[in-house]
């Protein structure tokens, strides 16, 4: 089987996989984010070397961390706060402890482990609990912003002159006229999906303005998560963070884009929720 049906087939599933839990049930797509989200946290913290100590205290951690995103409508949710809270110091104590000779390395990796990678991947049970047409809609600009990036940049790139990259030193093939690529692309994608009512939960009578923030907050900050997930495979010295899909890498591999987009798309919609009623 060559590289490139592998990829697609590898690509065709996962895709399905993720869209299939959205619209089936909250707590198919809480399995699913639970598991993606121990497994990003596991592979990062094997990238960095971090002590297997640490790497169950981390898993640990991003379980406890999902489960006050899945059970925050419970009302035992501040115990598992609490216990979140109480598991991270734990861990970091542990160092004390275990001597390791590296403890700020470690407490360093720790925390990015948890605000960087646990947190956006669970933030994104928030954003479905509101409306889980406005997580499907995060994906799929996510996508469409991928697709208008390497379009645009690889026609910009035949030109004599070629295209102006924007991090040669990070992901030498990412360019400026792929980002506005990628924008242009989420705004008509947004523009579409608002017509079909994704947005009308957060919109009211501002539908297409919200739906084009939406589309440019995406777009933007999707970028961004991959040129942050770029310049940490470089400082490490690897191409792929891991084996999750066939052809396309890492679990990091696969959601850098989710990293900053998530949480701040969350944001952003709960934002509207409140807000845009009282305008």
């Amino acid at each position: 089987m060559s590289e490139f049906v592998k990829r697609t087939l590898s690509g065709t599933v996962f895709v399905g996989c993720i869209v299939a839990c959205v619209l089936s049930h909250f707590w198919a797509l809480a399995g699913l984010l639970l598991l993606i989200t121990v497994l990003a946290v596991d592979e990062f913290h094997r990238l960095v070397k971090s002590p297997r100590s640490l790497r169950i205290y981390a898993a640990l951690c991003a379980v406890l961390f999902w489960s006050v995103a899945a059970f925050h409508t419970y009302p035992w949710m501040p115990a598992l706060a609490l216990a979140y809270i109480a598991l991270l110091i734990v861990s970091m104590l542990d160092e004390i402890w275990n001597l390791s000779g590296q403890p700020l390395q470690n407490w360093g990796n720790m925390l990015i482990s948890q605000v960087m990678i646990a947190m956006p991947l669970s933030t994104m049970l928030f954003l479905e609990r509101l409306d889980k047409w406005l997580l499907l809609a995060l994906f799929v600009l996510i996508w469409v912003n991928d697709t208008g990036a390497y379009c645009v940049g690889t026609m910009t790139a035949k030109r004599p002159q070629g295209n102006h990259k924007m991090t040669p030193h990070i992901s030498p093939k990412k360019s400026w006229e792929g980002l506005i690529g990628g924008v242009v692309f989420c705004l008509v994608a947004a523009c579409i999906l608002a017509a079909c009512g994704w947005f009308d939960i957060i919109a009211y009578q501002r539908t297409y303005l919200v739906a084009i923030l939406f589309g440019v907050f995406t777009s933007l900050f999707a970028t961004m998560g991959d040129l942050m997930e770029s310049l940490f495979k470089r400082s490490i010295g690897v191409k792929d963070s891991g084996r999750f899909l066939p052809g396309h890498g890492g679990v990091l591999d696969r959601f850098d884009s989710i990293l900053l987009a998530a949480p701040i798309l969350t944001a952003f919609c709960w934002l509207c929720y409140f807000i845009a009623p009282l305008l």
